[in-house]
């Protein structure tokens, strides 16, 4: 990139800084009036969408069209799927459970912690993890075999975090099922596809965005993060704490691989993953 390139590269970051910002502040605003933190989960995948669509315009007559098309068109479809799926599967409820463990650790103000620690932290992780989607919109490099990699692994993410949310809803909605585990399809073969689904979008986005060794460095903080959040934050661990102690699970739990997709083990002896 040219010194202008790099200038409208700054200013696209700010840009993204505060459509994130705006998008979480709007959700902290509806959360705390319905008193439903939940909807910061709701939040996350538009903000993300809002990003790569706010870093799009701002990018026109900077970098590859195609790249910058084919990376902010990729975060739109997996974040608006996420959201309408998270959306479609909280109606009706009350509060996340791992929302309401979160603000009960609070001292003082209760609606201020929850600004600072929900939805404050979840702007800054979605501008973090969101700069593949935004460096790439500004690099002149054409789209190669690792771009076409990266669209690939993309796609599996897609669509095994899809499969495995269709899975467990279609499960759900039996009466018969109430109370039990789900490990069936995709779930026999990781306890967490959507999650699992989740990592692979973003490492393929991180390689759509890579051009070079001095990019793929830097950029790298993006799947490394959200990994992380997915495996070892709020997503697997603070799950798996709430299921505990669910009747059948340390069963499940035995037999099934807690993140990459392994066939089912059906020697309950072995350790658990």
């Amino acid at each position: 990139m040219n010194g202008t390139a790099w200038h409208a590269l700054g200013a696209g970051l700010a840009a993204g800084a505060a459509v994130a910002t705006a998008v979480l502040l709007t959700a902290f605003a509806i959360g705390t009036h319905l008193r439903l933190h939940r909807v910061a989960d709701i939040a996350w995948g538009l903000a993300f969408s809002g990003v790569a669509v706010t870093t799009y315009l701002l990018s026109a007559g900077h970098g590859d069209p195609e790249r910058r098309l084919l990376v902010a068109a990729a975060t739109v479809v997996w974040g608006l799927r996420l959201s309408a799926h998270l959306a479609w599967r909280s109606r009706g409820h009350g509060e996340d459970p791992r929302y309401t463990a979160l603000l009960d650790q609070a001292r003082g103000n209760r609606t201020w912690y929850a600004l600072r620690t929900v939805y404050l932290l979840q702007a800054a992780l979605v501008w973090l993890v969101s700069l593949p989607v935004q460096a790439a919109s500004y690099a002149d490099a054409p789209v190669g075999v690792l771009g076409v990699l990266g669209l690939a692994v993309w796609a599996a993410g897609v669509g095994f975090e899809a499969v495995g949310d269709h899975q467990l809803a279609r499960f759900r909605e039996d009466p018969a099922n109430r109370g039990r585990i789900m490990d069936g399809g995709l779930w026999a073969w990781t306890r967490h596809p959507n999650y699992f689904g989740d990592c692979l979008v973003w490492w393929g986005l991180y390689l759509l965005a890579c051009t070079s060794l001095t990019s793929a460095l830097p950029l790298l903080v993006s799947p490394v993060v959200m990994t992380a959040l997915l495996t070892a934050g709020s997503g697997k661990r603070l799950l798996e704490k709430h299921m505990g102690d669910r009747p059948g699970y340390a069963e499940y739990a035995a037999r099934t691989s807690g993140f990459l997709p392994l066939p089912p083990r059906h020697d309950l002896s072995e350790l658990r993953r």
